[in-house]
């Protein structure tokens, strides 16, 4: 497997995804049974093969990921050859962005000495994807990007 097989409750979720991707193999609902009662790894391999194609298709999109933890928030854009990075830290350990309270302090502090922010920039991989795929094992989260354009607006002037 490429990235990791999808969840039971995401599977149910692309449940009619799933019956597509076996009629694309011509595999019908009785075949399929069969394949799950008779050749267990077969059909293991089939879910790893959908998981696969569905993440595929779900990191072919994205163009943003945010990671916060309590004292630091990364934001992440994807360009066809860089990862940019914005990255802002904070110095109060009294302050956890993961809370609604945390994050408005930060808002409202932005120019607040405690607050670092920086920027930086890597090159991908010949695996798009994968780069990707690994910060959201991490823990990032894909997003569309607002957070990343409204800081990079203030890194920019």
């Amino acid at each position: 497997m490429k990235y990791e097989r999808l969840t039971q409750e995401q599977l149910k979720e692309m449940h009619k995804e799933f019956i597509n991707f076996l009629a694309s193999q011509s595999i019908t609902k009785e075949e399929w049974e069969d394949i799950k009662t008779h050749k267990p790894q077969v059909a293991e391999d089939e879910l790893d093969v959908f998981s696969d194609l569905v993440w595929e298709g779900v990191l072919n999109k994205v163009n943003y990921l945010e990671h916060f933890s309590p004292q630091q928030l990364f934001l992440f854009e994807f360009t066809d050859q860089y990862i940019n990075l914005i990255g802002i830290k904070i110095e109060n350990e009294a302050v956890d962005i993961n809370t609604k309270e945390g994050f408005q302090w930060l808002r409202d502090n932005l120019l607040n000495e405690d607050i670092q922010i920086y920027t930086s920039q890597k090159a991908l991989s010949e695996d798009r994807n994968k780069d990707i795929f690994a910060l959201i094992k991490q823990g990032a989260h894909i997003t569309k990007g607002k957070l990343y354009q409204y800081f990079n607006a203030m890194v920019e002037k």
